[in-house]
């Protein structure tokens, strides 16, 4: 339960960051078509649901998640902010296809990452896969792109292109090394006779849809503070207890929570083992058994409920601006698509 996932305005700004990062160094970006298998760039078959369909978080929703960007939201904005960008390019002559935002989907929908909140809960999936994620979920498409040059950069992004870091003594140049880049500098003041925007097409695509960066966080802070709350309540305390009580008979002795098993089960190269596989059916096994998923996300909801309440205004707004860029983001893609 580490991951967090960025709010729709965080993904739409930073991954075309990102991408005249990777662009920079004359590497792919892991987020399109795998031209060999001909499979579909983006395949909605692949993103999460809204909602769990299946395991023991079948319908279940915590109370924060109704502030928390959807995967479908943040792509929309993701792609609507790519599409003018591109078209903002080619009105200096710029040609670029960008990457289509979608193709690489994470195994949740938002920041709750219900279906894993309190470790695996699907007893389908953990009988194929342990602890590991589908294979749909491993496989990352790509869509390579060509290297930028320094005036595309500054078109983009409003700023130079960042230099390659110089060679630390001892190593030859042109050698492999890791490093930071340079600094950038702002971009020229035009280019093809025409002047440059505020941020660069970037800057232009995130004024267009409305896109602001107030506390895109905070979501996924509440959320994280809850579930650490959650843990010292003492009817969590006694159904995870009766879950290792549980867990040791089955001869799994030592396992203080979930999150132990899942680090015991993980076996960090994608294919599970039976011993892993074993481990993940009697985690959720034992979970049905105690009943824990219920009691902890009641808990949980029960603390959500106060978070909202004392940061009620703050939240509205949050919620208010991801609406307002999610509308924009559709119109524009509509707009796009006449």
């Amino acid at each position: 339960m580490k991951r967090i996932k960025r709010t729709a305005t965080a993904v739409a700004l930073t991954a075309s960051a990102l991408l005249v990062s990777a662009c920079s160094s004359g590497t792919a970006p892991e987020t399109a078509k795998n031209v060999a298998d001909g499979k579909p760039i983006v395949n909605k078959e692949n993103w999460p649901k809204k909602v769990p369909v299946s395991g023991l978080t079948k319908d279940l929703t915590l109370p924060l998640e109704a502030y928390m960007a959807s995967y479908e939201d943040q792509v929309t904005v993701e792609q609507a902010a790519n599409d003018l960008q591109q078209s903002c390019l080619k009105d200096y002559g710029i040609d670029l296809t960008l990457p289509r935002a979608g193709a690489n989907p994470p195994p949740s929908d938002n920041d709750a990452n219900i279906e894993r909140r309190y470790g695996i809960t699907d007893r389908a999936e953990a009988e194929k896969y342990g602890y590991e994620l589908p294979p749909a979920l491993q496989q990352h498409i790509e869509q390579p792109m060509r290297d930028l040059s320094g005036v595309e950069v500054e078109v983009l992004t409003g700023h130079t292109k960042p230099e390659l870091p110089n060679a630390p003594e001892g190593v030859k140049a042109g050698g492999a090394f890791a490093g930071p880049g340079q600094g950038t500098k702002p971009a020229r003041a035009e280019y093809n006779g025409k002047k440059l925007k505020t941020g660069g097409c970037i800057g232009w695509s995130k004024d267009q849809l409305g896109v602001k960066e107030a506390d895109p966080i905070i979501v996924a802070q509440l959320a994280g503070d809850s579930l650490v709350k959650s843990m010292k309540d003492d009817k969590v305390i006694k159904a995870v207890a009766a879950w290792s009580s549980c867990m040791d008979g089955k001869g799994h002795a030592g396992l203080a929570d979930p999150y132990k098993a899942m680090d015991q089960g993980v076996t960090h190269d994608g294919e599970p083992s039976q011993e892993s596989i074993a481990l993940a059916v009697d985690d959720i096994d034992c979970k049905e058994q105690t009943d824990l998923v219920k009691i902890w996300s009641g808990a949980e909801s029960a603390i959500q409920d106060k978070q909202i309440a004392d940061n009620k205004s703050r939240l509205a707004g949050i919620k208010e601006q991801h609406g307002k860029e999610v509308a924009a983001a559709r119109e524009q893609m509509t707009a796009s698509s006449k």
